[in-house]
């Protein structure tokens, strides 16, 4: 799977519930479906592994693979869901949600399923996830989801970048679930890395940071960058340059006191950083505003 040529194409996009009871029986798919139990108790099949889904659960149903779908409490299973290729194919539009187990597949729908690309390296996403941060999620699709249903101009395009905001979401959710160790240390990671993005007018060490998460400087790196994918520090001078650039070109303020807002004892030591950063000078972007 490669993140930057993801063009996902939304072929159903519903929220709707299940009545007790009710059976979806063992079907194939063509393409994906993710569906997120927001309430109830579903009993879920997949390739002859049995799920007692309940409220924060996700299933993300692959191609060809065998699975049902059991209400099996004594209330309704609200279950939004969408159905999607995540690669646009010419055909995406002409591909139908299949109720029929793989025996019934008809010779001309053969060619309609798709490649599993999440089951494989790097990202080896399974059918079943729990959610660490369920509202966040549902609130991403299920706007995802009334917008679609709206038919408001330019609804597919609105879907797309919708959905790879989603994607991103869950990708980060698996991974930080498979790494337990960031569970149990999240929020004092969350709270530096938000003490990061509100200190940009100064210096920060990383052992005075470590010492605010209550971890030794060794531990606390490795997690951030766990976590993040970069260090602390690193973090820290990318945010501050960032927000030197936004001023560079948005205002008229002096360079010299640009780069002391952003934590730099001198002009010098700001153009140096500036520089080993974006690869040009502090001077570049206000030439840009000209």
């Amino acid at each position: 799977m490669d993140l930057n040529r993801l063009s996902p194409y939304i072929r159903v996009a519903l929220d709707n519930e299940i009545i007790p009871g009710w059976l979806i029986k063992e079907r194939v798919l063509f393409d994906y479906e993710l569906l997120y139990i927001k309430s109830g108790e579903v009993r879920i099949t997949v390739m002859d592994d049995v799920y007692d889904g309940k409220p924060g659960d996700i299933f993300l149903f692959k191609p060809k693979q065998r699975h049902s779908i059991y209400n099996r409490g004594t209330a309704p299973v609200r279950q939004p869901h969408i159905h999607f290729d995540l690669y646009y194919k010419p055909d995406s539009p002409d591909v139908k949600v299949s109720f029929k187990p793989l025996n019934e597949i008809a010779s001309h729908e053969m060619s309609w399923f798709r490649e599993d690309e999440c089951s494989a390296p790097p990202y080896e996403l399974p059918t079943y996830i729990r959610l660490q941060n369920p509202i966040a999620f549902e609130k991403m699709l299920l706007d995802l989801i009334h917008d679609f249903n709206l038919g408001m101009p330019h609804s597919q395009a609105f879907a797309k970048g919708a959905f790879i905001q989603l994607w991103i979401h869950l990708l980060r959710e698996h991974q930080w679930n498979q790494n337990s160790h960031l569970h149990s240390h999240w929020q004092q990671l969350t709270t530096v890395k938000n003490y990061l993005n509100h200190r940009l007018d100064a210096e920060l060490s990383v052992e005075q940071l470590a010492e605010m998460a209550n971890l030794s400087t060794y531990y606390f790196i490795h997690l951030f960058k766990h976590a993040f994918g970069i260090s602390p520090i690193r973090y820290h001078q990318l945010a501050r340059i960032e927000k030197a650039k936004q001023l560079i070109q948005f205002t008229d303020i002096p360079l010299t006191e640009i780069g002391e807002r952003v934590g730099f004892g001198s002009i010098h030591a700001f153009s140096r950083a500036f520089k080993k950063l974006e690869g040009v000078p502090p001077s570049f972007y206000r030439s840009k505003k000209k």
